[in-house]
């Protein structure tokens, strides 16, 4: 008997409400599909095309005046590479490998070209490509690196050569329109906009002096546009792009430009002799923590240039007495009633006069204090 209950339950089929149950499923998947093939084909239109293009009407005035700025200054902007020459040493082969790109642009039609210091720092060659495409070798005329500023020299033909519009930096506001036309990361003939968002302010050149009443601006500024034009709304130089501010190394809105009374002041001198006049004192002044670590502000002169205008006024340097014994040299403290508290306030009152200007200085020495009266000395 169990045997046979056994057979029974073997042989059993599905259950025939199963059965039913999945023919309705499946015929109801067969009208979905059905009821949708026509919304699948209403989704492909075979007579579709373009839509029409709508009127644009006229530029703003403002946009047509960047267009016109742009397409007339554009021509004085110069692409900058910085080559380093490697030689193999299995042969007299030598290669040029770009170790830096900035801008410049064209300062006369003597191919006289104006970029930043940094730009063109530590180059074994230089190449500057004009707006056109055509490159061409330059050559290092003269370099003042307190202010960032060089000035190279191409030999092309006076018809490419499109000198920059000069203007002034003496009278400009925060809030004007600003324009800055570079090469950043590559990107050839680039231009972007903004404002000046301050004026005054003072930046580290790479010597480490000051370089006082610098343009900032949000127009934005990247690696590349180091030595190009910042413009006013009427397309003349302003300032030269100098460097930004920012933890990324990349844009961050705030930019500094050397403001272009400073660029036409010098640049001439640049090309007449290779080098910027500069009033000194003759010395070689301490860093600031030495004057720190006696208490005290001011410079400490180490050293006086025999002969200069320093050691002619009795300017004393860190010396030894007859027993060996360290003497600390003069601490400078004050010129004509102008406070010296660090280093760079020494050179910022010194680049606002000229060779030959006649000064006092005002030192602090161990038995007191000395008026020595200076005339100024052109630096080496």
């Amino acid at each position: 008997m169990e045997r046979e209950l056994n057979r029974t339950n073997v042989s059993r089929g599905p259950d025939p409400g199963h059965r039913l149950m999945l023919l309705l499923v499946v015929l109801v998947v067969v009208l979905i599909i059905a009821q949708m093939k026509p919304w699948f084909r209403s989704l492909h239109d075979k007579g579709s095309a373009p839509r029409t293009v709508a009127p644009r009407g006229d530029l703003a005035q403002d946009e047509r005046s960047t267009i016109e700025l742009f397409g007339r200054v554009s021509p004085s902007v110069v692409y900058i590479t910085n080559l380093a020459v490697q030689r193999s040493p299995f042969s007299f082969n030598a290669t040029a490998i770009p170790q830096g790109t900035g801008s410049g642009f064209l300062w006369d039609e003597q191919g006289y070209v104006v970029t930043n210091f940094h730009v063109v720092q530590n180059a074994e060659a230089l190449v500057v490509t004009l707006a056109d495409q055509s490159t061409w070798d330059a050559q290092p005329v003269g370099a003042e690196p307190d202010k960032d500023l060089a000035v190279l020299k191409i030999d092309a033909p006076a018809n490419l050569l499109r000198p920059i519009e000069v203007g002034t930096s003496g009278d400009l506001q925060v809030g004007q329109k600003v324009f800055a036309i570079g090469n950043p990361f590559g990107f050839d003939q680039t231009l972007t906009t903004g404002v000046i968002s301050g004026l005054g302010r003072e930046i580290e050149s790479v010597t480490r002096r000051p370089i006082e009443g610098v343009i900032q601006t949000d127009a934005a500024i990247n690696p590349g546009n180091s030595g190009g034009p910042l413009l006013d709304s009427a397309g003349r130089l302003i300032g030269i792009n100098t460097m930004i501010v920012s933890p990324s190394g990349a844009y961050a809105g705030i930019g500094f430009a050397v403001p272009v009374d400073v660029v036409n002041r010098m640049v001439p001198q640049l090309i007449r002799n290779g080098r910027v006049s500069k009033a000194g004192l003759g010395i070689r002044p301490g860093e600031d923590y030495m004057v720190r670590q006696l208490g005290l502000e001011g410079v400490l002169v180490l050293e006086v240039t025999p002969g200069g205008a320093a050691d002619k006024a009795g300017v004393l340097p860190m010396r030894r007495d007859a027993r060996g014994r360290l003497i600390p040299g003069d601490i400078i403290v004050a010129i004509d009633d102008k406070p010296v508290k660090e280093l760079n306030d020494l050179f910022r009152i010194l680049d606002s006069y000229d060779v030959g200007d006649v000064i006092e200085l005002r030192v602090r020495r161990p038995d007191g204090r000395a008026d020595l009266e200076v005339t100024l000395q052109d630096l080496p």
